[in-house]
């Protein structure tokens, strides 16, 4: 509720984090110096960072983890601070200044939490997504694999029965050759009447 009377925004962010924080003003008032601040007790604020006025030549002043970026065609200042810490907890101010002149532009309390403190909030299982994904590969992979072997042993077993059957064909077509003799059968009625079986010989 005081922030809300004060026109106060409040910023929250964790130890280590970057934030950025934009302050408008007036882009006719491009040739005032700006700056940022924090608040101290007593009314003083204590300069951070500045932004020189874009007819000077020589850059503001800054902390390392600081930086105030001016573009001064759309009237925005933007603040930057990086790897936050908590004692960067307090009150600032964005200011503009020109000849002991000086008009806050936006307060902005900021507050920093421990690292130790956030709980971290867990991650979806990853593994268990991209192995839900996989076994329809394997399990084609497997029946490519099996259906080319019971192929191939099929291929091989009917190479083999064809093998054979022209082998014992060959081998029945050499029994019956030239000079060998063959047994007529007759009927057993012929030799009942007197009739004897007859040899004949190809010879």
């Amino acid at each position: 509720a005081s922030c809300a009377a004060e026109n106060i925004t409040v910023v929250a962010a964790t130890e280590g984090d970057t934030i950025s924080v934009n302050c408008s003003y007036d882009p006719r008032q491009w040739w005032r110096e700006k700056s940022w601040c924090r608040q101290l007790e007593r009314g003083r604020c204590r300069r951070v960072a500045s932004a020189p006025p874009a007819w000077l030549p020589f850059p503001g002043a800054g902390s390392g983890r600081t930086a105030l970026r001016d573009n001064p065609r759309t009237g925005l200042l933007t603040l930057t601070l990086r790897r936050l810490r908590t004692e960067d907890a307090g009150l600032y101010q964005c200011r503009t200044d020109f000849l002991g002149d000086t008009k806050s532009l936006r307060k902005v309390r900021l507050e920093v939490l421990a690292a130790e403190l956030v709980t971290p909030v867990p991650e979806e299982p990853r593994a268990v997504q991209s192995i839900s994904r996989s076994p329809p590969d394997v399990d084609f992979t497997v029946f490519y694999i099996l259906a080319g072997l019971l192929v191939s042993k099929l291929l091989v077993a009917v190479l083999l029965c064809a093998a054979a059957h022209s082998s014992r064909s060959r081998g029945r077509g050499q029994e019956a050759g030239p000079g060998e003799q063959q047994v007529l059968p007759f009927p057993a009625a012929l030799g009942q009447g007197g009739i004897s079986p007859s040899w004949e010989s190809s010879a």
